[in-house]
Parts: structure tokens; sequence; C-alpha cells
């Protein structure tokens, strides 16, 4: 249970971070603005000389073919999750396609790989925990950037967390030596890795094209992660329409914890 109970704390600890947050915050990251800054250049760094030389690779030697399945493969594997909370937002209906969705794809799409669900009339309305919280008037600042996950708010750490618990494979990997509950995770991790590294090559042009130009890269990317989460919408409102160039969902970066 250790990896559990370690997720189990993540999730509180976060509640506790949001818990301590002040309600009007609408005031900017100052007083993080330090840390931000400093995580944010590691970051950069780590995915400039690692992560993304390993995409590019993992875009080299592998097809558009191939790279599709494991798209699919990855996205299937989140529809437990969206069934769980559409549920907790009230939306059965929602809740009952994502799982239809889950069981047609898992068994006749070949472990997820192929959609064949979306063919049969339903269509992926992906939502997570942070989309939940956020229609109980969870409030989502402060920005903070995370260690290798980049951007988030203490709201999505706590999505991000109760969201990986609900991963099949995360339970299908709890056993690893058919019962005798010894836990590994190795199987689990690496698909994690290879979830993320998948991700970083579906963005490759868009990253570099978000800090091309750019004079200030941090500030870029923080408006550009701020005006992507408006499409979460709130409790007090509907979704927000956002400015095309930064229809990239930054929450993926953890694609499949």
């Amino acid at each position: 249970m250790k990896n559990l109970k370690t997720n189990l704390i993540i999730v509180l600890i976060s509640a506790l971070i949001i818990q301590a947050t002040p309600a009007a915050a609408n005031d900017d990251d100052s007083a993080l603005e330090t840390y931000n800054r400093a995580m944010f250049n590691f970051n950069s760094a780590a995915d400039y000389y690692v992560i993304k030389p390993i995409a590019k690779g993992y875009r080299a030697v592998t097809t558009d073919f191939i790279r599709e399945r494991v798209r699919n493969f990855f996205d299937n594997l989140k529809e437990p999750a969206t069934t769980i909370n559409h549920s907790l937002q009230g939306n059965f209906a929602d809740s009952g396609k994502s799982l239809g969705r889950f069981v047609v794809n898992t068994t006749l799409g070949l472990l997820g790989t192929f959609d064949v669900a979306s063919g049969w009339g339903l269509p992926k309305n992906k939502t997570g925990f942070d989309a939940t919280l956020a229609k109980w008037c969870v409030p989502d600042e402060p920005f903070i950037v995370l260690p290798l996950l980049g951007p988030s708010t203490p709201r999505a750490t706590v999505g991000l967390a109760a969201d990986t618990i609900a991963n099949p494979i995360y339970w299908a990997d709890y056993y690893t030596t058919f019962g005798n509950n010894v836990e590994e995770y190795s199987f689990y991790y690496g698909l994690t890795a290879l979830g993320f590294i998948s991700l970083r090559e579906q963005n490759i042009e868009f990253l570099d094209k978000l800090t091309a130009n750019s004079v200030d890269v941090y500030s870029t990317m923080k408006s550009a992660y701020i005006q992507n989460r408006l499409k979460i919408g709130s409790c007090a409102g509907p979704k927000t329409e956002n400015n095309d160039s930064y229809d990239f969902d930054f929450d993926d970066e953890d694609d499949f914890e």
C-alpha cells in the first residue's frame, strides 16, 4: 500500500494548500515568482537536454500509425477517471458514455489502441477531478511550477493526484507477483514515462512556436497556461473559449499519471 498511501498524502497536502490559499487570489504570483522562475529554468534545461531529444528520437523511430495507437491507448486509460468525475459533477449521461467508451475500446479496440467507440456514437468527452473541484467552487490560484511536470495550481495538483489513483494500470500493476502482494510498479512507471514522451512528441512544434519569439518565455508560458485553464469552467459560469494559439492541454503533461 506504500504508493497508494503516498498518493493519498499528496491529495491531502494539496487540499490543505488550497484551503490556505486566500480566496481573493487575484494578485500575481509575486510571492512565488522567484521559485517559479527558478523551477521553470530547471524544467527548461531538463527539456532541452533530455526530454525533447528523447521525444524527437521517439518520433524518428516510429510511424504516425504507431504513435496514434499509443495516444489512443493512453486516452483510453483516462476513461475510468472521466467516468467517475462526470458522476461527481452530476453528468450521469456523460458518465455512462465514458464507461461505455472504456468497455468498447478496451475490448473491441484492442486495449484502447483503436477508438472504436467514437464510431459507435460515443465521442470522447474528457474531464477530471480538477474540473470537478472547479464545479464545486474550489479556488484555483496561485500559479505554481512543479518539477518536470511544469505549470500548475494547487487545485490542478490535487486533480492530478486523484486521477492517478483512478488509473486502471495503477491497480493492475498493484500485484506484480500474482497475489504475493509485492509492490513493484515497474510496469506502471515505464508506461508513465512512455505517456510523457508521447505527449511531448505531440507538442514539439507548438512549444517551439510558443517560445520562439518570446522575450520572457516564463511569462508567455504562464499566460498560455492560465488562458488554457479557462476551458475548464467553474461554478461561477460556463467554460470560456480561448485563443486558438493557446489551445493546448497543459494538464496532459502528466498524461498517464
